[in-house]
Order: C-alpha cells, then sequence, then structure tokens
C-alpha cells in the first residue's frame, strides 16, 4: 500500500512548480504562462476529482475556477481567490533565479514566492488532501486562480465577474493574499496581520504641452520643465495623516501589545517600533503619489512639444476627493491627467464567524497568535469581487522568522518563502476550513 501523502508534503513542491511556470504580467498582454499555469492548477484539481473550468478573456489570459461541495450547500459559499501571474524579474540580480524555484536557507526561493504562489499551493495542497481522504468543508467552497491581477485584474478577475459572474453564485465571503501574516512582537506574543481594508488606485498619465523647438534658443515654454516641476512636488510633498477605522483599530492592538501608546502624527517614532512591516504600515496613514515613469523628445538638440509622466496614486477609503482635489492643486493648470486604471477602496469590520475561524485556527498552531486587522497599501482583486457583494479579507497564513522582511518580498529582489512557513499555512488553512 502507499504512504498517504498529506498536504504538507505536496505544499513545496507545489509551490516551486508553479514559481517555475513563468507567469511575467507585463502590462501589455505579452506574459508568457498565465494559460500554462492554469492549466497546471486545473490538472491538479482534476486529478481529486474536482470539474475546473479554464475561462480566457483573451487568447494566453486565462483564469481557473472549481467549485467544492459542502456538508451543507444550503449555506453562502466562502471564495478563495489567488493568482497566478507575477510582475517581472530580472534574473542577473537575484542571488537564485527567480524562476527556478530553488531552495536554499531554508525558504524557497521565486518570483512569486511570497505574490502570490505560495498560497495557490497551500489552497492547492489543502483541498487536494481534504478531497482525497472525502472530507467536505461545511459550506460550498469556490477556488478561483486569476490572470491578469498584478495589471489590475481587467482580464482576470474583472473579467470573471463581469462575464461569468454564476461562478460566485451565492458566495458571501472570501479570503486572498497579503493577510495572514505574522509580525513577532516578543516571546508571548505574535500578531498575525488580516487584510480588511486597503487603499483605492488612480494610476494616471499626465500630460503637459508646449513649445517645440530648437534646443540652442530660449524657450519659456518648455513641456518637459513644466512637467518636471510638477512631478517633482508631486512627490516631494507630505499627504496629511488620516487615522481611518481599521488603521486606528490595528494602531490600538499594537499599542496594546507593545504596552506603549502609538501615535499616528508622530510617524518617525511610532514606525521605528514597527521594524520589518513599518514601510507597509506607514503607507496605510495616508494619501499617496509617486511618480514612476517619464517620457519626452527625440533627439538632444530638439525641445519635444509635448511631455508625460506616469504616477502610482493610492487614496485611503472614504478620502478619494480630498486625494483628487490635492493631486490637481500640486499639478498646477498645465498638466492635463487621465486615469490609466481606476479602482476603489476597501474597508470592512473585523468581526463575525469568519474572523472567529481565521483567530481558533491560527491560535491552535501557534499559542501564541492572535489575529488583528490592518489596511493593505496596495490593491488585490477583491475590489473586482466586492462589486458581486462578496466580503472580503486578506488571509494567507504564515509564520515567519522575525528577520525577514516580508514587506520587502513584494515585487523586491530575491523573494522567498520559508519552507516552514508553507507547512504552518496549510495546517492553518485546514483548521480554517473546516471551522468556516
Amino acid at each position: 500500500m502507499s504512504e498517504k501523502v498529506t498536504g504538507e508534503d505536496e505544499v513545496v513542491d507545489l509551490c516551486r512548480e508553479l514559481i517555475r511556470i513563468d507567469t511575467s504580467n507585463y502590462g501589455d498582454g505579452s506574459g508568457p504562462g498565465e494559460r500554462k499555469a492554469a492549466e497546471y492548477v486545473a490538472e491538479k484539481l482534476a486529478e481529486v476529482g474536482l470539474e475546473p473550468k479554464i475561462i480566457e478573456s483573451r487568447p494566453g489570459r486565462a483564469s481557473t475556477v472549481a467549485r467544492i461541495e459542502g456538508e451543507d450547500s444550503s449555506r453562502p459559499a466562502l471564495l478563495i481567490h489567488g493568482h497566478t501571474d507575477v510582475v517581472p524579474a530580472n534574473a542577473d540580480d537575484w542571488t537564485h533565479h527567480p524562476f527556478a524555484g530553488e531552495i536554499a536557507d531554508g525558504c524557497v526561493w521565486g518570483r512569486g514566492a511570497v505574490d502570490m504562489q505560495d498560497m495557490n499551493a497551500m489552497t492547492l495542497a489543502v483541498v487536494r488532501e481534504r478531497l482525497r481522504t472525502g472530507r467536505k468543508p461545511p459550506r460550498d467552497v469556490v477556488l478561483a486562480f486569476l490572470a491578469d491581477e498584478e495589471a489590475g485584474g481587467t482580464y482576470g478577475a474583472r473579467h470573471l465577474v463581469d462575464n461569468h459572474p454564476d461562478l460566485f453564485e451565492g458566495v458571501t465571503e472570501a479570503i486572498g493574499e497579503v493577510g495572514g501574516f505574522s509580525f513577532t512582537v516578543n516571546e508571548k506574543l505574535r500578531l498575525y496581520l488580516v487584510e480588511t481594508a486597503q487603499k483605492g488606485m488612480h494610476w494616471m498619465r499626465l500630460t503637459v504641452d508646449g513649445t517645440a523647438g530648437h534646443g540652442s534658443m530660449t524657450n519659456h515654454d518648455n513641456a518637459v520643465t513644466e512637467l518636471c516641476e510638477a512631478v517633482g512636488r508631486l512627490g516631494r510633498h507630505t499627504w496629511p495623516v488620516r487615522v481611518t477605522k481599521t488603521v486606528r483599530s490595528f494602531l490600538d492592538e499594537l499599542s496594546d501589545a507593545l504596552g506603549t501608546e502609538l501615535d499616528p502624527e508622530n510617524m518617525e517614532e511610532t514606525l521605528a517600533k514597527l521594524g520589518g512591516i513599518a514601510k507597509m504600515v506607514g503607507a496605510t496613514l495616508r494619501n499617496s503619489a509617486a511618480p514612476t515613469m517619464l517620457g519626452a523628445g527625440y533627439k538632444v538638440n530638439v525641445i519635444p512639444g509635448q511631455a508625460t509622466a506616469h504616477v502610482d496614486g493610492r487614496f485611503l477609503p472614504g478620502y478619494e476627493e480630498e486625494f483628487l482635489a490635492d493631486l490637481d492643486r500640486l499639478l498646477g493648470p498645465r498638466v492635463r491627467r487621465e486615469d490609466v486604471h481606476a479602482d476603489k477602496a476597501l474597508e470592512t469590520d473585523f468581526d463575525g464567524r469568519l474572523v472567529d475561524a481565521m483567530q481558533s485556527s491560527l491560535v491552535a498552531e501557534d499559542p501564541i497568535a492572535r489575529a488583528v486587522p490592518y489596511m493593505l497599501s496596495g490593491g488585490t482583486d477583491a475590489k473586482s469581487f466586492d462589486d458581486l457583494g462578496i466580503r472580503c479579507f486578506g488571509f494567507a497564513p504564515l509564520k515567519l522568522p522575525p528577520e525577514l522582511d516580508f514587506a520587502g518580498m513584494f515585487h523586491g529582489v530575491d523573494e522567498r518563502v520559508p519552507v516552514d512557513g508553507l507547512k504552518f499555512g496549510v495546517r492553518v488553512l485546514d483548521r480554517f476550513l473546516d471551522a468556516c
């Protein structure tokens, strides 16, 4: 008789195999691997008796969706969603090749290790073990492995929500990425940050028109000069602190854990106490607008008639109007702005049966665990699923070593996830499905 294979046995290899499928999303539809990843996931689900559907929004842009029947299908269903695409990586910058899925220093290395092939692998591992052993979840569970999240989800979650909402019939709650990871306070307390809110986005193009001319001549209507001055004002601007409901709850929880008051108005002192998650948390206290691209001209001695820039703008829940007004004031009347991609901010309460299931499943595997709400400075496919009335959380549980710069792993060089963290996540997700 063959030895029983568990989710913990499989999860590392699943993660490595997903990383080896180059699903780089360049934002222009030229990525090589989303269809291959969708087929890989579908094969792994079909092996254990599911009937997954692969849906293409355009050639190569494929997502995989499957439904697991629960013990009580009359109950509202749960969605577990992940994206298979990743941001590009330059192999020359990495210690280990970003698409090799190597194991070194107790970690699986590669692009997508934390964003988010880890959660995809943990979900597959848990589901495969449960289906092999006939363990149904208490209610229906919909699985969605999605394309295009890294470019806003137009060809993934957004396409499914707009064109195939029937796939999510009866779903009222969801879990996805960038939540459930640990922050060790001391030997008696480890916080696990569950995402209950995320900033909205305005990815935008800025354009200034000027007078073209010879580079040797005086020109007081230089589009490059005008644009650069506006971008400089924007990039150096200190946006006002705005403490939302979720951030206030997180700071209160952290204050209690640290035994000291955290003042959001005193950013330097507050963030100094947060270690590796300071960058992630600090970005949730303000609106932001980061210039990311510049373009103008075609020859050194020709003043161009137009200059452009791209900006990654993010706004807090409830502060979109203030953000746009501040943006226009900073840019001035000469700068024309247009959205490349825009989406809403999200915020939900940290309560209910699903939250209780998160807390209980974490404590069962880590007795010093405490789940706390936090806001994500970026965005996820939850923005699309919210349009179906689905209440979304970020819960991809990972127990992390305190010294690991987890926030720096996202879109960073040498992205990696601890092997023990993956196995911990499998155990927690399994318990979570029993309790959800």
